[in-house]
């Protein structure tokens, strides 16, 4: 077992926001193409929905026996073979004829990128030293700095060459897999001693139960919104004329935006502790999301940029505070809050596209954006003196 130092292991740290980095650039190619796959199949926005919402289910389903099985069996295989899924069956939805064969590969895909979650999150916190909620931010950057480039990457080599060159980008990931197949350390065995998931599950979260409930429940609303935004944001635009590039660097700005606040956030959390930084980054990200709805012109690259710095602060934190509440099973309070909470927050995404078919997609956004002020309520219940002291 590795001992717990005052000082970051930095390679490591870098190695594994690194996995994250390639696991969801390829997950980051199919929101940016929706229009696409819109036109090509014909799709409602409903239809547009289901895709997202299904890939966000298996997340829902995978991550929490992943994470059970990468604390009691630790392994190299799903923090490599997780990515490997990625990089193979989501470039292939560029050449594929039929939409159940579309919802097929981008399900495929998020079973990878659920297996390496979980598993490559828990591993982080050994080598973090001190500066536990930094590191899991630098880890976070990984997957949302991805969410940023990967857009940009996609929208150019399909703009310029077509959908059925999406194949050909499994090349820049091979490569990067060899490296990691190198480099990447086996992971830690957990303290869980009860036998069974049902029994773990208790041991871990039985104690405090109630604090990682109010947590995932504010992790959940935010992935709703932020999802519904990443998703439908783009179609919105689209259909007011705006090119593929362009479509592609609203999200990539969305996500990016998301990649720099995540950092800062979890050095203010280290700092400052989690409670101010939760409540500013919800208070703020409302009154962003409406202007970038409403505000005309080049205002809204400019609003979509502040809206993913504030609604998507919060992301590494909510998994590193579940992992100091639970130190006994990191993976799996690392799945309730990139599975549980990103996959439930998914599911919610074809009702986001139903009622867009019903009433269009501005209003139904503008609503959504009214949530991450009502998780202020919550944030202050979590944060309590008497609930919980490791969330002080």
């Amino acid at each position: 077992m590795i001992a717990h130092r005052q000082e970051a292991n930095v390679k490591i740290i870098l190695v594994l926001s690194l996995i994250h980095f390639v696991g969801d650039f390829y997950n980051s190619f199919i929101i940016p193409l929706l229009p696409l796959f819109i036109d090509k199949f014909s799709l409602t926005l409903a239809q547009a929905g289901l895709i997202i919402g299904l890939s966000r289910f298996l997340a829902f389903v995978v991550q929490p026996p992943v994470g059970y099985i990468a604390d009691r069996h630790p392994s190299r295989l799903f923090a490599l073979g997780g990515p490997l899924l990625v990089m193979v069956f989501i470039p292939l939805t560029g050449i594929t004829p039929y939409f159940w064969m579309l919802v097929l590969f981008v399900c495929l895909g998020s079973v990878g990128s659920s297996m390496f979650h979980p598993t490559v999150a828990g591993m982080v916190e050994p080598y973090a030293g001190r500066h536990f909620g930094f590191a899991m931010s630098i880890f976070g950057m990984g997957g949302t700095l991805s969410f940023a480039i990967g857009p940009l990457f996609i929208s150019w080599l399909v703009g310029a060459y077509g959908l059925s060159a999406m194949p050909f980008s499994m090349i820049l990931g091979f490569a990067v897999l060899v490296f990691l197949y190198r480099t990447v350390p086996v992971p830690q065995a957990s303290t869980i001693k009860s036998q069974g998931f049902i029994n773990s599950i208790k041991e871990i979260f039985g104690p405090v139960w109630l604090p990682i409930m109010l947590i995932w429940m504010v992790m959940t609303l935010r992935a709703y919104v932020s999802q519904s935004f990443m998703t439908f944001l783009p179609v919105m635009v689209a259909r007011q004329g705006y090119s593929l590039i362009s479509i592609g660097a609203l999200v990539s700005l969305f996500v990016f935006a998301g990649a720099l606040s995540g950092l800062l956030a979890g050095h203010l959390s280290d700092r400052i502790g989690f409670k101010s930084v939760f409540i500013c980054a919800h208070l703020l990200a409302t009154p962003c999301m409406i202007a970038a709805l409403y505000l005309p012109g080049y205002w809204i690259f400019v609003f979509a940029f502040l809206s993913g710095f504030f609604i998507l602060a919060t992301m590494p934190l909510g998994v590193a505070l579940a992992q100091k509440l639970a130190p006994g099973g990191k993976s799996m309070a690392s799945s309730l809050m990139m599975g549980l909470a990103y996959g439930m927050g998914g599911l919610l995404t074809p009702l986001t596209g139903k009622l867009a078919d019903i009433f269009t997609i501005r209003p139904v956004l503008a609503a959504l954006a009214i949530i991450p002020l009502l998780t202020v309520v919550l944030i202050g219940y979590l944060f309590r003196k008497d609930l919980s002291p490791v969330t002080a």
